[in-house]
């Protein structure tokens, strides 16, 4: 069965045994994965395994994983990563012998970059589709793009007349990363409320000077006085503290995860790409890695709650010295 990335949630209710998420859409392709993930760990398929099929891999180590049951008897949930997007002859006959026979209590997620068109004409693609479930993610545009503006900004509570999201879809060019960072930002200065055109292209404007993402790189990059000079140059052009807060705090929940990851002997590059970094953000994160421990960054957390209290009057102190601190810290001083 094939269903749109928006269907795929409600379908979720139900699980199947076989999703297969292909697209080079990144965003869409991550959150119907994380998606599928997070629905399957609350129906029980507690234990993880991690398949990467590179240079190298076997694939029995397929049926190996779908065979061998956890010491704890937990449902399973395995997460195949197909890189290139071709299994080749052996990895063909590996899925379509694993659809035909389906284990137990074992949810097979296999993610992989866009398949070319006669892929899909293929057994073992087919084989997929009619065990499971197939979500295809394409680059959005028109009416497309606008649809799904419209949609997340629903989920996050806004209400944006459609003069401002056709002002958002000109500004983030089909980039939807770019779109979820912007509506992020419209819902962290208005919360939960209806927007008009002239509210959007105040944020739109505001953006031109917007030196919030140059101040996580001036961090990464352990450009301390740098980092400094932004903050107080934000807080003077009468930039939101919470944005601030929540661009510092959105970096430091990264890194977390990625050196989670590699801790856990995933691969460094495949670890880069699950969390969309690409070219000069790859290595501007990788620099970061080598210089900050988790126990660092979990203090960058702890000291952006206190930032948090102090914007919304709960605590004394000034929000802004304590965002200076939060890049003192995540610049390694």
């Amino acid at each position: 069965m094939r269903l749109k990335p928006e269907q795929l949630e409600t379908s979720l209710k139900k699980m199947a045994a076989v999703y297969l998420i292909s697209g080079d859409e990144a965003l869409q392709s991550g959150e119907a994965a994380d998606a599928i993930r997070k629905a399957a760990k609350n129906a029980g398929y507690i234990t993880r395994e991690v398949l990467s099929v590179e240079t190298g891999f076997e694939w029995n180590e397929l049926s190996v994983a779908a065979n061998s049951m956890s010491i704890f008897a937990d449902k399973k949930l395995i997460d195949l990563r197909l890189i290139t997007g071709k299994p080749g002859t052996e990895g063909a006959k590996a899925l379509s012998n694993y659809c035909q026979h389906l284990p137990e209590d074992t949810l097979l997620l296999i993610t992989s970059p866009k398949l070319a068109g006669a892929t899909l004409k293929t057994k073992w693609f087919q084989s997929i589709e009619q065990a499971g479930v197939v979500v295809q993610t394409w680059p959005l545009e028109g009416a497309d793009l606008i649809q799904w503006l419209q949609r997340r900004a629903k989920k996050r509570g806004l209400l944006i007349e459609l003069d401002g999201i056709k002002v958002l879809a000109s500004r983030i060019e089909g980039n939807l990363l770019a779109a979820a960072q912007e509506i992020e930002k419209l819902y962290i200065l208005h919360g939960e409320s209806t927007l008009s055109k002239q509210a959007v292209e105040q944020a739109v404007a505001d953006s031109a000077r917007f030196d919030v993402f140059k101040l996580t790189d001036c961090v990464l990059s352990g450009r301390v006085s740098r980092a400094i000079k932004i903050v107080n140059g934000l807080k003077s052009e009468g930039i939101a503290a919470p944005v601030v807060l929540w661009a510092l705090a959105r970096e430091a929940r990264l890194l977390i995860k990625i050196k989670t990851a590699l801790k856990q002997g995933q691969n460094k590059e495949i670890v880069f790409k699950n969390h969309r970094l690409w070219d000069k953000r790859k290595q501007l994160v990788n620099a970061t890695l080598s210089r900050i421990d988790i126990k660092a960054l979990e203090q960058v957390l702890l000291l952006g709650y206190k930032a948090d209290q102090q914007i919304k009057g709960q605590e004394k102190g000034d929000c802004w010295e304590t965002l200076i601190s939060v890049c003192l810290l995540f610049s390694a001083v």
